[in-house]
């Protein structure tokens, strides 16, 4: 990826040192969203947390590893954002600032719409991809965390238990958010867009018995802190070593 070369252009050759700029497009998890509650017995928020977010984790593990760049951080990460109005905010929430390389992650909104959205997911994935390609910059896709496959006991309101029965029977446990996540790896391929799947971890360590409902911080969809970290590293890993 031309990230590589930048970096290590910019760390050996202070007069070439201008910013690079990473912009990430994503939905309540890219944003930096965490736990939940309600604001009333039928409408909740979230738990804004920007620091704990992983664009926030790359911008400081690539300052350790490279301490004289600078690193621009561009998180246009939306709660509630699916792939299609993604795509319509596209030109003016990431193109618009020059990035060098883009971050898309999408899936667990699109995924809530069943089998029917997946088509609709395609399309605006690819025309994403091709807008990137056109203009040579390099992107990665992250898939994302699984969904809850248990109704957590934690959960004591009737909003999020409705929520976490809905989520487990009809996206998880039944195989379309697997499916959404394929699908975009495919279209992935299609475009020569690197993928980090970290995804396929998730389902990995439910595999080993791993109660990955407890790893979620509202215990619906939103991975804890300690997991962005871990998408952080898979991240840099994509970018450098991949």
């Amino acid at each position: 990826m031309k990230i590589q070369r930048l970096l290590q252009e910019k760390q050996q050759d202070l007069t070439k040192n201008q910013p690079i700029t990473i912009a990430f497009l994503g939905d309540s998890v890219t944003q930096g969203c965490f736990e939940c509650y309600l604001t009333s017995p039928t409408s909740l928020q979230t738990v804004f947390d920007y620091q704990s977010a992983y664009s926030t984790r790359v911008r400081e593990l690539l300052n350790l590893l490279y301490p004289t760049v600078q690193i621009n951080i561009i998180n246009s990460g939306i709660s509630g954002d699916s792939a299609p109005v993604g795509a319509q905010r596209f030109e003016r929430d990431v193109l618009s600032y020059n990035p060098d390389l883009v971050v898309i992650s999408y899936g667990l909104n699109d995924s809530v719409q069943g089998l029917d959205g997946l088509e609709q997911y395609k399309v605006a994935l690819a025309e994403m991809f091709s807008k990137l390609k056109e203009r040579q910059i390099d992107c990665i896709f992250l898939t994302e965390n699984v969904m809850n496959s248990t109704v957590s006991p934690h959960l004591t309101d009737k909003l999020f238990i409705d929520l976490a029965h809905r989520f487990a029977n009809e996206v998880q446990n039944n195989g379309v958010l697997h499916t959404y996540f394929e699908t975009a790896k495919e279209v992935c391929l299609e475009y020569g867009v690197k993928v980090c799947d970290l995804h396929s971890v998730w389902e990995k360590l439910i595999s080993l018995g791993v109660d990955t409902t407890e790893l979620l911080a509202n215990k619906l969809n939103h991975p804890i802190r300690e997991i962005h970290y871990y998408m952080a590293i898979k991240l840099i890993e994509t970018m450098l070593l991949g």
